[in-house]
């Protein structure tokens, strides 16, 4: 990748083979295919609905409007040998309302599992996250959720005992990771 086009505004974490960034609103499509990728046991609003939403210019709009709280907020994953961005990871406020342990987040295009995406952005935000004075940081994660379960073990997440119980959609556990 050409660092030259990326203006150094945007240029937020640089690991070996991502930028992770800010979304530009030409990013929407890949959000959208992100929503239709969902695995059909995620809930149903956070996957495309029968009425289309969130559309293409509801994801624009979201961008558009974007506030990043708390930093760094949810960043655009942007492969760096082919400019694509092909998922996202980053901060979002954690569920127990609690704004000084923001929530670890991330998610990728299916065509780019396995391949250790995911753990590398999550260990640049950590980063982050520690060189910005946070302590300690939450995610959480379905139980049937394999995957995500192994990332966040990787990045030393460890499960509170903490569990949100959902028959139809699996159980949510509660990980936690000091700085």
């Amino acid at each position: 990748m050409d660092h030259a086009r990326v203006p150094q505004a945007e240029a937020v974490l640089v690991t070996d083979r991502l930028l992770l960034r800010p979304w530009r609103v030409s990013d929407a499509a890949v959000q959208r295919e992100l929503w239709t990728e969902r695995d059909p046991r995620v809930p149903p609003h956070r996957r495309i609905g029968p009425d289309g939403h969130p559309s293409l210019e509801d994801l624009e709009d979201r961008i558009r409007h974007d506030d990043r709280h708390p930093s760094p907020g949810l960043l655009a994953a942007e492969q760096m040998s082919s400019g694509q961005v092909i998922g996202y990871c980053g901060l979002i406020p954690n569920g127990n309302g609690c704004a000084e342990e923001p929530e670890l987040a991330f998610e990728f295009l299916r065509k780019t599992w396995r391949q250790g995406f995911a753990t590398e952005a999550s260990w640049a935000i950590l980063e982050r996250a520690q060189a910005s004075g946070y302590r300690r940081l939450w995610a959480t994660v379905r139980d049937w959720n394999t995957a995500s379960r192994r990332v966040l073990d990787k990045l030393g997440f460890v499960e509170t005992g903490q569990v949100e119980p959902d028959a139809v959609h699996g159980d949510s556990l509660f990980t936690t990771r000091t700085l």
